[in-house]
């Protein structure tokens, strides 16, 4: 077997590594901000500007996280191949290019095709793209304080930039607040990406006779393909996907359905984004005693009991804050635990194209899951059903982790990438 690993001389996990983790830290949360998380603050305003209603403004922002799954595959072959320097620059002028275009809209339509493009272009500038480029960066000791660093920074995204778009909607209207943001956006992002981020100077394998890159690449996704257990862990992060994303939709009107009041509902809600950070906090100290998919199914596992004992206890300011507290501490988990599990089965060759293939259905998964969850609540008991489903797929999750744990043990432990 001839493992690729990344060198640990300064050049490659040292001093411009940590640059590197600083400057993806800000874009991530900047990107998140601005490409995502304003869009609830924008929504009514833009809903009653171009006379169109929330449902189909909402859909929008579905048609962007579409598009950003479809681009996750190739955008995980050209890192792989180029690493993160050109994408994600080119990303960011286009992303500020699309809010101002955003700014702009006066149709329906035309905020479909901006959204579009928003969608692809987060493809190339969030999370996905910043993990594979900490990953070529930083050896597997270093590697997990890396990536908690940026999404501890950037798990505060929408807690910063909600409120400021909120503020800025106020005194510049929605299209001045977009102008804004556009500036923001590429002020910051776009000298960072360029001047910071690059590829490790030099990496080194434990044989003289490993494969040439390309190549070592091309059999470890295609063996990682084949694989069953990769399969095991996206049927996980899917039904994972799915729950969370139902959850962050609906929770406030679930709140407010048992009698609370829309900013306390809106407040408790606003709780997830923090525990979000708790909980990356946990898997990181707890990794270093227990394997990652143990501690993910079982923070998986308090999740399905949080959701289901909300019929029973979110009638109360108290036990609201409870259960979605324990629901929170694996609302970011799965961003994390994903980069783990990949490096250390298939390691950092063809991290970025597995990654792509993964995070694809994930995405549909997160983007269309509160689509059904809408239609549930239409029916008698709704929400009651809509909670069962939540956890029946946290525990679905769950069992998915300890599996793929299992078949690793079962067979072939080694790692792919050789």
């Amino acid at each position: 077997m001839t493992t690729m690993v990344a060198s640990a001389d300064p050049t490659v996990g040292g001093r411009h590594g940590w640059h590197i983790v600083a400057a993806l830290a800000i874009t991530s949360t900047i990107g998140y901000g601005t490409l995502y998380y304003a869009y609830a603050v924008l929504l009514g305003p833009m809903a009653t500007s171009l006379g169109a209603s929330t449902t189909a403004v909402t859909g929008a922002l579905t048609a962007s996280v579409l598009a950003g799954a479809l681009m996750a595959i190739p955008v995980g072959r050209w890192l792989d191949r180029h690493g993160g320097r050109a994408l994600m620059t080119a990303g960011s002028i286009t992303a500020t290019a699309l809010l101002v275009a955003w700014s702009q809209v006066q149709t329906i339509g035309q905020l479909y095709a901006v959204m579009i493009g928003v969608g692809v272009t987060g493809a190339m500038v969030l999370y996905e793209p910043a993990f594979a480029v900490i990953v070529s960066w930083f050896t597997p000791d270093r590697r997990p304080t890396a990536l908690l660093a940026v999404t501890i920074v950037a798990g505060f995204a929408s807690t910063i930039f909600m409120p400021l778009t909120g503020h800025l909607i106020t005194h510049l209207g929605w299209r001045g607040a977009l102008l804004a943001l556009a500036a923001v956006q590429g002020v910051v992002t776009v000298p960072l990406h360029a001047l910071y981020i690059r590829k490790p100077s030099q990496a080194r394998t434990t044989s003289p006779t490993a494969r040439p890159d390309q190549t070592l690449r091309r059999i470890v996704a295609r063996a990682a393909m084949r694989e069953p257990r990769l399969w095991i862990l996206t049927a996980a992060l899917v039904a994972h996907g799915a729950a969370t994303s139902t959850i962050a939709v609906h929770l406030v009107g679930y709140l407010t359905s048992r009698g609370h009041p829309a900013t306390f509902a809106a407040t408790t809600a606003g709780l997830l984004g923090v525990l979000s950070v708790t909980g990356r906090l946990v898997l990181t100290a707890a990794q270093r005693r227990l394997p990652v998919s143990t501690i993910v199914a079982a923070v998986f596992v308090i999740q399905a009991v949080a959701v289901l004992t909300m019929p029973l206890t979110a009638g109360t300011r108290a036990g609201a804050i409870v259960t979605v507290t324990g629901f929170g501490l694996g609302f970011g988990i799965a961003s994390l635990a994903t980069p783990a599990l990949l490096t250390d089965r298939y390691g950092t060759a063809a991290y970025a194209t597995i990654a792509g293939r993964l995070a694809a259905p994930v995405t549909v998964a997160k983007a269309t899951a509160p689509l059904g969850a809408a239609a549930v609540l239409h029916i008698d008991g709704g929400h009651t059903l809509l909670l069962g489903a939540v956890a029946t797929c946290c525990v679905l999750a769950a069992v998915g982790m300890l599996t793929r744990q299992t078949a690793t043990r079962g067979s072939n432990p080694e790692p792919l990438a050789s």
